[in-house]
């Protein structure tokens, strides 16, 4: 059974950091896509950043320079740093594991609040 658990998010204030983490348990992790997905109040869930089996990132335009994604294929784990945080990044943050360009995979979500 395909899990993906998410944890790290919390309360923050704006400017404020947070460390998101994704526990996989996959098999050939280390072939799938793994994807960051954010869904804010009342809004669409939306791709915040993608690292590809080859190492290569993509990040959405919102968050480009204040967020990092990266992995660790020997854990099976993959980790979202967030930076210099602000109120409108208030969202539940999902991960995801992709095989091709949709998400096969998806994981509970983690809240994550920036606000004073």
């Amino acid at each position: 059974q395909v899990q993906l658990v998410e944890s790290g998010g919390g309360l923050v204030q704006p400017g404020g950091s947070l460390r998101l983490s994704c526990a996989a348990s996959l098999s050939i992790f280390s072939r799938y896509a793994m994807d960051w997905y954010r869904q804010g109040p009342g809004k669409q869930r939306k791709l915040v950043a993608r690292i590809h089996d080859s190492g290569t990132t993509n990040y959405a335009d919102s968050v480009k320079g204040r967020f990092t994604i990266s992995r660790d294929n020997a854990k099976n784990m993959v980790y979202l740093q967030m930076n210099s945080l602000k109120p409108e990044d208030t969202a539940v943050y999902y991960c995801a594991a992709a095989w091709g360009a949709t998400p096969a995979y998806w994981g509970q979500g983690t809240q994550v609040t920036v606000s004073s």
